[in-house]
């Protein structure tokens, strides 16, 4: 028996959750999915994920919603990862931090445990990715053989490194957090399927969201400048994923992206 899996890459802002509203149900039909994943660390206007945002994304048939750096950036968000343990965060912060880093979701079709994971290279120094994978993996054994993995990483290196170590171990490792979807997925030797990053779903005329001016002046003059979610040309970007439930290993998997001016629905 297989089990089809839908993950919608970083949603941002209220261009993000708008298009997903547009495209979310006809997705899930298409393919037929049993299980739908998002990363909605910029919903809430770019940075962080409250109960607003979460709700909405919840009434449209999402299961987990999966974050990263972002997280932490509104406390109303920090406040909801205590009421909801759909709503995940990266494993690897220190102890004592609000919210899970793992869910195990109910579908038709058996479990799907979901894990959250944040890299280092480049980011934050937080505790060991690697470390947090095996300790996560080991509390799940027994549970289900199916597994996904959100690593929210900013070096291909890094992914890369993390998709060889839990090749066989996990289902998939779906790259998030550079916003830029990457055109290599592909399925490791011993049945775990990878892509470097999954992309944004929100406005491609900005740099990674954010409206242009902003972001230029941050580099220009190297000083904070106030955080505005552009909101033109808004894309969705996803990942589809069809998984054996008995080895967990993946079979299928296909890259999704669609612009906003494409008007059709998607077909059976």
């Amino acid at each position: 028996m297989n089990i089809n899996i839908l993950f919608i890459g970083d949603i941002v802002g209220q261009p993000g959750l708008d298009i997903v509203q547009m495209w979310l149900p006809g997705l899930q039909k298409k393919y037929r999915a049993d299980l739908t994943i998002v990363n909605g660390e910029n919903a809430s206007e770019g940075k962080g994920c409250t109960e607003k945002e979460a709700k909405a994304l919840f009434d449209l048939g999402v299961d987990v919603i999966t974050g990263g750096n972002h997280t932490w950036d509104k406390h109303q968000s920090q406040e909801y990862l205590r009421k909801d343990n759909r709503v995940i965060r990266p494993l690897n912060y220190p102890r004592g931090t609000y919210g899970n880093g793992y869910y195990v979701a109910d579908t038709n079709k058996g479990k799907v445990a979901v894990i959250n994971l944040q890299g280092r290279a480049f980011m934050a120094p937080i505790d060991c990715p690697f470390r947090a994978s095996e300790w996560a993996l080991s509390k799940l054994e027994g549970t289900t053989k199916v597994i996904i993995v959100d690593f929210h990483a900013e070096a291909t290196a890094e992914k890369l490194a993390m998709a060889n170590f839990l090749d066989g171990k996990i289902s998939a490792l779906i790259g998030t957090h550079t916003h830029v979807q990457t055109a290599d997925e592909r399925i490791f030797p011993n049945g775990t399927g990878y892509i470097t990053d999954c992309g944004m779903t929100g406005p491609y005329d900005s740099v990674i969201g954010m409206k242009t001016e902003a972001a230029i002046n941050r580099f220009l003059y190297q000083t904070p400048q106030k955080y505005q979610v552009a909101k033109d040309n808004v894309h969705l970007c996803g990942l589809f994923l069809k998984i054996d439930v008995d080895t967990g290993r993946t079979i299928e998997i296909e890259r999704i992206l669609i612009p906003e001016f494409n008007k059709s629905v998607p077909s059976n």
